[in-house]
């Protein structure tokens, strides 16, 4: 099937906090169709005209919430992640530290992009193809796991310090699961990578397994 061509990204498009409660269930299923999309063959499944009927909308209205797939793909990450997070509150992690919580957290999202793994790779290639016109939806996602980190920690406040090391370990969680999608690492590897990761947050403590 031929490439859709984009919308122009520079087009007014409705923002999601200013959205009327009509406009808001129109995004939400525009949301809902490309994620089954997306879950059944992955990104090249997604194509904007059947995004649009699936979601009855007409395909300009479509582009006017997102301008390319690409954007509509990075914003079907950042409301998996807010439904992820709605989980997390209401199953918070059990570990004694803050380090413990954010890595049970992490690798408690990683399980279930794993059990969607047609999807979790589309919304994974958006995000790596996302240019400049993607940044609003790009940080909503980074804002997103900031969120789900800082709960973990049970830290509202963090210092300029905790936050240098949230970004890092939002950069490792997004690039082991860049390396298991592609066949390059094990879930085992993917959780010492966390783990590692995650004890920027309470260097003292000691490694899973240690004395």
């Amino acid at each position: 099937m031929p490439a859709e061509a984009p919308a122009d990204p520079s087009a007014a498009r409705p923002a999601a906090s200013a959205l009327t409660e009509r406009q808001e269930a129109r995004r939400r299923r525009i949301l809902q169709a490309s994620a089954r999309l997306a879950g059944r063959g992955g990104f090249d499944a997604v194509q904007m005209r059947e995004v649009a009927e699936c979601s009855q909308v007409a395909l300009g209205t479509l582009y006017r919430y997102f301008p390319s797939k690409v954007h509509l793909l990075v914003a079907t990450m950042q409301d998996q992640l807010e439904h992820l997070h709605a989980t997390l509150r209401r199953r918070p992690p059990a570990g004694d530290t803050a380090s413990a919580r954010v890595a049970e957290t992490l690798m408690r999202a990683f399980r279930a992009l794993q059990r969607e793994p047609h999807l979790a790779d589309a919304m994974v290639r958006a995000l790596t193809f996302a240019d400049r016109s993607v940044s609003p939806e790009v940080d909503q996602v980074s804002r997103q796991t900031t969120a789900i980190i800082l709960d973990a920690m049970g830290t509202p406040d963090p210092t300029p310090g905790q936050l240098a090391a949230v970004r890092v370990i939002e950069h490792t969680w997004h690039s082991a699961l860049i390396t298991w999608l592609s066949g390059r690492a094990s879930i085992a590897q993917v959780r010492t990578d966390i783990e590692t990761a995650c004890r920027l947050i309470d260097p003292t403590d000691p490694e899973p397994g240690a004395s």
